[in-house]
């Protein structure tokens, strides 16, 4: 049965948010998403504690990061590894900063991944899985990591089409340095809030089902989903982490509908 809720989605306001310039600006803009993830959490009769804000950066400039860094922000999320990779080199200075890749990730970058980020949300395939742990044990260390559905059902997106999930999780217990957290998705671009709505209902419910027979230690306690125009319908229908991007960061150069779909590469795009 829907939920009774009558949340929008806000994927036609392109320019509704401007840059943020300042410290004080970022401090503004991440109070404002965090009272959004208050009221949200309310309406679905949930604690804001267990929603966690994941800033994303991407295509945003070092001195930008920097600014979020100084208002709070302690983790920033990239799609693009290469320049995921740059930024982290560039801000060794600020030790507490950790980095999530939220975007396909081609083996060849797995080395990447493996040296510096502290979580990655798109992983959908074995091969990635196998290159990421043998890079991370070469390394000493381990990830954590979201497995990526495609609850849309379009073409242009990366992730497990949902049916093929299940036997996938039960395979990754063999790469010990990967620990799945639970599941990601990029829920389908629209201003219809129902049909949007429904890939995060999708996704909850698959990862209700994959619990009860999840392999030992796999709690798939979280669900990655909804971003800047979307992340308040997530949250009613049980995202624990939300990626959001322009509402903190402010605009990109051009609308939504120049990055989505777009090419797979870009497909985070919207967050």
């Amino acid at each position: 049965m829907p939920a009774p809720f009558e949340t929008q989605t806000g994927h036609d306001q392109h320019g509704r948010y401007p840059e943020a310039a300042t410290v004080e600006d970022f401090r503004r803009n991440l109070a404002t998403v965090r009272a959004r993830i208050d009221a949200a959490c309310r309406r679905a009769g949930r604690d804001p504690a267990t929603v966690r804000l994941l800033p994303v950066s991407k295509t945003k400039p070092e001195a930008s990061l920097r600014l979020a860094h100084s208002a709070g922000c302690r983790m920033l999320g990239e799609n693009k590894v290469q320049e995921a990779h740059r930024k982290w080199e560039a801000m060794q200075d600020l030790g507490d900063l950790q980095w999530s890749v939220i975007g396909h990730l081609q083996t060849n970058k797995a080395r990447l991944v493996a040296r510096f980020a502290a979580e990655f949300q798109a992983l959908d395939s074995l091969r990635v899985a196998e290159t990421l742990d043998r890079r991370l044990q070469s390394e000493g260390r381990s990830l954590d990591v979201f497995v990526q559905v495609n609850t849309s059902g379009e073409a242009s997106k990366y992730g497990l089409a949902p049916e093929d999930v299940p036997a996938f999780v039960q395979a990754l217990p063999v790469f010990s340095a990967l620990r799945v957290r639970g599941l990601m998705t990029l829920a389908l671009f629209s201003s219809e809030a129902e049909r949007v709505r429904q890939c995060f209902v999708l996704l909850r419910s698959l990862r209700d089902r994959l619990r009860q027979s999840a392999p030992a230690g796999m709690a798939l306690d979280e669900l990655s989903m909804g971003m800047s125009g979307d992340f308040e319908i997530a949250i009613e229908e049980g995202a624990t982490v939300v990626r959001v991007g322009q509402a903190i960061f402010g605009a990109r150069p051009m609308p939504d509908s120049y990055y989505w779909p777009g090419e797979p590469s870009a497909e985070e795009s919207r967050s």
